[in-house]
């Protein structure tokens, strides 16, 4: 039986308790795993009130419900709760645990800034643990082994330690917030867990490495702090950007000249060779993919004639991989960029354009997923003009740039690990699959 199994049939009977959503007891059951991984045996948490309301955190046999005999332990605070968790603060000392929570809430909307304030002001002055959180209590030997303790070791003594939880997808990992006691805010770590993870963690490293020397004007990137295994995880430390800083509105030209600047790391390179090499790792990647239906459709369209004469004529450079509004920050002092674990180089320019215009499209479901990409193509004319890339170019970069996502989510197996938009069957592939087929009677004359 795996964790999330064990956490519906924990689900309280009709009368004891208010339901919770599933995506709730999967984030709960996901808490549980990486307190397993982060806090091994003997540690424990005891959970509050009746335990058969909650699922066991930290493994089987390791949670306790409050009124047993409890040794001495520090408390975390589960914010806002058990329903919609989103982040587990230690609930001492206070300005630690606010820190945490203002920092989480970046960037944000206006409203939802006004709450993240509000829930920071609670758990300062000592309330929040009871009002807006589910206090829970870590127990563990002072010279036990835990992440807490070889984080101390490596980064300083005077550290603390917020997980955040994240929804399901298949390279979710455990992300970690660091700051001091007084709140002032040290870095993040992320864990590589399991292979896909692992192999994240480890390219994310030295992605940072390659920029630290790039040095792409206009962006401001994490600093690697520290990168090492601990009881079979990778953990990469990763310094704070300055998220705090007043933000402003970014506009198409300062995104673009960015974006960019990235794209020229490794130098620009103009079809022919390159456009082979690029098809070629493609392909060599899709090979990973399960056997199926996506799997065929994604190799047929990139074997069709008008991709493979197209990409002769395409520019290649690098991309971010991931470049989303949720990962940047507008500021004075310029782009605050972070989560380089998918940068890559040698893909058609203009990628990253095309990432950020669909992302924001899509999320948070604002508009249909498979209308946005479908729309992708059309909307590729403009947003890759700052580029020079011209409209065909621009048609088949977005029908590229279709395949390449979608072959991320089939070799990742989104769909399997429950991701939010995790089946590119059911968005990517069929917007795909109609712009090759447009393009191809444009090129036979038929369009």
């Amino acid at each position: 039986m795996g964790i999330l199994d064990s956490v519906r049939d924990a689900r309280p009977a009709v009368g004891a308790a208010p339901p919770l959503h599933l995506a709730d007891w999967e984030r709960l059951a996901y808490l549980s795993e990486v307190c397993g991984l982060l806090w091994p045996a003997p540690a424990e948490i005891t959970l509050p009130g009746d335990a058969s309301r909650w699922p066991r955190i930290g493994g089987p046999g390791r949670s306790r419900h409050r009124g047993a005999a409890q040794p001495a332990g520090r408390d975390f605070v589960l914010v806002p709760g058990v329903r919609h968790p989103r982040l587990l603060v230690p609930a001492a000392p206070r300005a630690a645990a606010a820190a945490a929570l203002r920092q989480y809430g970046q960037p944000r909307s206006w409203t939802a800034h006004l709450g993240v304030t509000a829930l920071a002001l609670g758990l300062a002055s000592g309330l929040g643990g009871t009002l807006f959180g589910v206090r829970v209590r870590m127990n563990a030997p002072p010279d036990g082994d835990s992440i807490e303790s070889y984080l101390r070791s490596v980064i300083s003594p005077d550290i603390r330690v917020a997980v955040r939880l994240g929804p399901a997808r298949a390279n979710r990992k455990p992300v970690l917030q660091l700051l001091t006691a007084a709140g002032e805010p040290v870095g993040f770590v992320k864990i590589g867990s399991n292979a896909l993870t692992r192999d994240l963690v480890r390219a994310e490293r030295a992605s940072l490495a390659r920029l630290e020397h790039a040095a792409p004007r206009g962006i401001t990137v994490p600093r690697v702090l520290h990168h090492d295994q601990w009881r079979d995880l990778d953990v990469l430390v990763l310094s704070s950007l300055p998220v705090w800083q007043r933000r402003r509105a970014v506009s198409r030209a300062k995104l673009s000249a960015a974006i960019e600047a990235v794209a020229r790391i490794d130098g620009l390179q103009q079809g022919g060779a390159a456009g082979e090499a690029y098809l070629c790792q493609l392909r060599g990647r899709l090979a990973a993919a399960d056997d199926g239906p996506g799997r065929a459709a994604v190799l047929q369209a990139t074997e069709t004639r008008v991709v493979v004469d197209g990409c002769a004529r395409l520019t290649y450079g690098s991309w971010h991989g991931d470049w989303s509004p949720w990962n940047m920050a507008s500021t004075g002092n310029g782009l605050l960029v972070w989560d380089w674990e998918r940068f890559a180089s040698g893909v058609p320019l203009g990628f990253d354009a095309l990432h950020h215009w669909l992302q924001t499209e899509v999320n948070p479901r604002h508009r249909d997923p498979r209308e946005a990409a479908g729309d992708c193509p059309r909307q590729a004319v403009e947003l890759l003009a700052p580029f020079g890339v011209a409209p065909m170019e621009a048609r088949l970069t977005a029908a590229l740039y279709l395949a390449d996502v979608a072959t991320r989510y089939l070799v990742d197996r989104q769909a399997q690990a429950g991701a939010p938009l995790g089946d590119p069957c059911t968005w990517l592939i069929p917007a795909l699959v109609a712009e090759v087929a447009q393009l191809s009677a444009w090129q036979n004359g038929k369009g």
